[in-house]
């Protein structure tokens, strides 16, 4: 429950931040007024002796978040993808944040799967193993279902987790508003929606029901990738805080020794990884927001195996389309275009001048442009542009805080893989191709198509629409002449009557 109660959860983890030295590094991370410095002063240094010494062998922000305990590490894995908010100092620190804790016992985990799934696990599975992974949320076991004799992999929620991870998240919405109250500033930043896009994720990962649903999502829309694998879900073993999948045999990605001994190309893994990313942000608007090296695997026969569903990106198609010409704009080299589509998105106020825009982008394109080849970052682009419109007012865009996640984390992937990869050369035909489908002459005619099908699916309703609206305006405006609304009405029926006949033209041409 949020209240003044959390005051004393964010003392701790002010007291945590001072013992472990790591106040200053974010307070500096997040160019802390004075007032916000001096109250978060005041609710840790008094009471430094309370705080959790953690591990001194860690980077400060890292040690303090890791001895905090499980949601501030999620929070902290959360906020390393985001050199936006907490700059690039501290993106790097948190970024070390390993995704693994101690693990409870086999016997909870048993106790839990019998709980979820009504029966033995003697009777569900002939081998249940020790945990082979344990992160912040749950741990997994290697299964092997009794009846089938597959090999599968149990993802178990830790007992628990649901309270104390709405514990913190409440107390992370009181500093938020803190932050607000106190740095004026920060509120282009949105801290609030930062909290909010956080607890929906964790919302998510607390309901195995809700991953296996998008896994199963995920593996329709992927389903035609070539060279791409996702385990399949066996819903029969699953509940909301058990979930039992394939089991994924490879190496991991994250492995480069184990790649060369099996003999994989990495430069084409390199490759694929981003291309991957891309074509299920943009053709499907669906991706996999947690594509670093421990949630990927590469099978015997080369194919990328990706695991682990708890965090998926969604993005509607206006989203992707506006993503996709600015990136196709920076290829380009088209800054003028980029700049107008930021200002038709919205994303700058339309107040700003969108020629000084446009020279602010080519500031930021041009030096990256002018590099070799292997060192261009798209990533790099990403920082630099979030740089450049929050000195034109961009406020913080939270349907693209994910995007943004994982176009880096995609990045990292690919380059550990090819340290010399093109990120723009392997981009290009993705993003190509797309703004081709989306914004050319096909597309015009799809959009028309499902404006016409609206049109036509409420045709027999628009003569009685029209008429209330124009009713309910009688108490602000002359009433209308009858012929007037006549004439009105006449036209919502023609208006569907051409609708329906842009259908049947284009099924007639189809």
């Amino acid at each position: 429950m949020r209240g003044p109660h959390n005051i004393w959860r964010l003392i701790r983890t002010g007291a945590t931040l001072e013992r472990t030295g790591a106040m200053n590094v974010v307070l500096d991370a997040f160019d802390a007024t004075p007032a916000l410095r001096f109250v978060a002063k005041a609710l840790g240094k008094p009471f430094k002796f309370l705080g959790y010494a953690g591990d001194p062998s860690m980077p400060p922000a890292t040690r303090a978040l890791t001895a905090l305990g499980p949601a501030y590490i999620k929070f902290g894995q959360v906020l390393s993808t985001r050199p936006d908010v907490v700059g690039d100092e501290l993106a790097v620190q948190l970024r070390v944040l390993q995704d693994k804790l101690p693990p409870f016992s086999i016997e909870q985990a048993k106790a839990e799967v019998e709980k979820e799934l009504g029966l033995p696990v003697s009777a569900i599975f002939s081998e249940f193993s020790e945990p082979v992974a344990a992160a912040s949320i749950a741990q997994v076991h290697r299964a092997t279902i009794a009846e089938t004799q597959e090999d599968v992999a149990v993802k178990v929620l830790r007992p628990g987790i649901e309270k104390a991870f709405r514990k913190d998240v409440d107390a992370f919405y009181l500093a938020a508003r803190m932050v607000e109250l106190f740095s004026p500033g920060s509120r282009r930043l949105r801290p609030m929606e930062v909290i909010e896009h956080f607890d929906g994720v964790v919302r998510g990962e607390l309901d195995l029901r809700l991953e296996s649903s998008a896994a199963s999502e995920f593996a329709a829309n992927t389903k035609g990738d070539a060279g791409f694998q996702l385990p399949a879900i066996k819903w029969e073993y699953s509940a909301r805080r058990v979930m039992t999948l394939g089991w994924a045999d490879g190496v991991s990605m994250g492995d480069n020794d184990a790649i060369d001994a099996a003999g994989h190309d990495r430069v084409a893994l390199g490759d694929r990884v981003l291309q991957l990313f891309l074509n299920h942000a943009l053709r499907d608007g669906y991706f996999h927001a947690d594509m670093h090296q421990g949630n990927l695997k590469v099978a015997p026969n080369g194919d990328i195996i990706a695991y682990d569903f708890g965090i998926m990106g969604h993005i509607d198609e206006y989203t992707r389309r506006v993503y996709a010409e600015i990136l196709f704009g920076f290829i380009r080299k088209d800054y003028k275009r980029v700049a107008e589509v930021h200002f038709e998105a919205g994303y700058v106020p339309a107040d700003k001048d969108v020629d000084e825009f446009a020279r602010a982008l080519r500031a930021v394109g041009e030096p990256i442009f002018g590099m070799d080849a292997t060192r261009i970052s798209m990533a790099r682009l990403l920082t630099y542009l979030f740089e450049v419109t929050e000195r034109f007012g961009m406020e913080t865009r939270t349907e693209l805080i994910l995007l943004q996640r994982t176009m880096v984390v995609v990045e990292g992937v690919a380059r550990s893989l090819n340290p010399h990869i093109n990120i723009w050369e392997v981009s290009n035909p993705i993003v190509t191709d797309y703004i081709s489908k989306s914004i050319g002459p096909r597309a015009v005619i799809k959009d028309l198509s499902r404006t016409a099908m609206v049109l036509a699916r409420f045709g027999p309703r628009l003569p009685a629409l029209v008429e209330s609206a124009l009713i309910r305006q009688q108490e602000e405006t002359p009433t209308p002449r009858p012929a007037f609304r006549r004439w009105i009405i006449l036209s919502a029926i023609v208006g569907a009557g051409t609708a329906t006949g842009i259908i049947a033209a284009l099924q007639a041409l189809s």
